[in-house]
């Protein structure tokens, strides 16, 4: 079942179709965000502090560049799942992975929000699998 079939379908939950939506927001919210970190660590190189002895020394234009681009992905798919498209949903739950890893490794930079962003893409991750496979 794609997530377009779910509005022509009876047997579709509400709780489906709120974890869609849920998930919606949370994607577009979190490629808002990741857009504006991004932008920020691109145009100013000491926007963001790295620890000299951090395994996975990357440049601050690296890292903007980085959340710049899954950002902006992560708002199209936030976008295909507010219009139902059927690879939205696929995509989202690909992108959300990838921006809790990449946030995984962005921890010592940004702890909180680090943390903050893991659960959410977690969190969507769960609402866009759980509507997946969701029926009465």
């Amino acid at each position: 079942m794609t997530y377009s079939d779910m509005d022509s379908r009876e047997d579709v939950s509400s709780g489906a179709v709120g974890g869609i939506a849920f998930a919606a927001t949370m994607t577009a919210m979190i490629g808002s965000f990741s857009i504006v970190g991004g932008l920020a660590a691109i145009f100013d190189d000491d926007y963001l502090v790295v620890n000299r002895r951090y395994a996975f020394d990357l440049d601050t234009t690296t890292w903007g560049w980085i959340h710049l681009v899954l950002g902006i992905a992560m708002v199209a798919v936030g976008i295909g799942l507010f219009a139902n498209k059927g690879w939205a949903g696929i995509v989202g739950i690909v992108l959300a992975g990838l921006i809790a890893i990449d946030y995984f490794f962005f921890i010592p930079v940004q702890p909180v929000w680090s943390l903050i962003v893991i659960a959410l893409s977690a969190w969507v991750i769960w609402s866009l699998t759980q509507a997946r496979g969701s029926r009465t």
